[in-house]
């Protein structure tokens, strides 16, 4: 595919680079195809927790990160917030390499005026926080659901249907984990509130969304190892979410069709 999207702004979290979770091809696939005039890279980006266990690292994502870094270069604004799986950037924010700034979280301004607290939000999940262990145990249970909807999407793709997330539907259908998610909302968008802000954008759940509570904003853009989604701003001001393993599959369903009539 071809460069053809051009945003006012893009966000994206919860790569996980170093992991074999990770959808590497997607998130370079869609690098390729979207420009922005400022790029947030929501935290998550590189899993320190995994490399530090142990390493795995292929082409693709060394292409991911020069992708970004070519970004940076060529006039993007490249602003980098870690998360609790990249933690190690964090000794850097206010630093700023190869053109991408780190920082704790920032203030972003819309086209339409309003201002939105962007952070990866792992400060606001108590696990996290107060109980890393658990937070680990859980991480370990999360890797081998997406390790199972590895092989399940094999098999669908085998059977010739589209890409599906496994583990974000069996998490959806976990009430614990559904309760979670609406107090971290809450919280996160307290924040903003707390601020003076309009709104709050966030990763960290792997959950995107965009709605309003209690007035506030809330977007999350979601992850690149269920979902494959990102959060944009278009240049008139409109927040969407991007579903990119939707959008590929539509472009080889069309391909395949003008291949079809072609051939007839």
């Amino acid at each position: 595919m071809e460069t053809a999207n051009r945003y006012r702004t893009i966000w994206i979290s919860d790569t996980h680079l170093g992991t074999k979770g990770c959808k590497a091809n997607f998130l370079l696939d869609f690098l390729r195809c979207n420009e922005s005039e400022c790029l947030y890279l929501v935290g998550d980006i590189i899993d320190g927790w995994q490399l530090r266990r142990s390493w795995h690292w292929s082409q693709t994502h060394n292409d991911v990160i020069q992708k970004l870094l070519r970004k940076a270069r060529k006039g993007t604004r490249v602003v980098y917030i870690p998360g609790n799986h990249d933690e190690f950037a964090r000794q850097y924010k206010e630093m700023v390499f190869g053109g991408v700034s780190v920082v704790s979280s920032s203030v972003h301004k819309m086209a339409d005026g309003r201002k939105l607290l962007v952070l990866h939000g792992d400060e606001f999940d108590g696990v996290v926080r107060y109980a890393k262990w658990l937070a680990v145990l859980g991480d370990n249970a999360y890797k081998l659901a997406l390790v199972l909807n590895h092989w399940f999407n094999l098999l669908r793709h085998h059977f010739g249907y589209p890409y599906w997330s496994l583990s974000a539907y069996l998490k959806n259908k976990v009430k614990n984990a559904v309760k979670f998610i609406d107090d971290f909302e809450s919280v996160v968008t307290h924040e903003a509130l707390k601020r003076g802000l309009d709104g709050v954008v966030c990763g960290h759940i792997h959950k995107a969304e965009i709605k309003e509570l209690d007035g506030i904003l809330y977007c999350n853009d979601g992850d690149w190892v269920e979902s494959c989604t990102a959060l944009v701003e278009t240049q008139a001001g409109e927040l969407k979410i991007i579903h990119w393993a939707d959008v590929q599959q539509t472009v080889v369903s069309f391909k395949a069709a003008k291949t079809a009539v072609a051939v007839t």
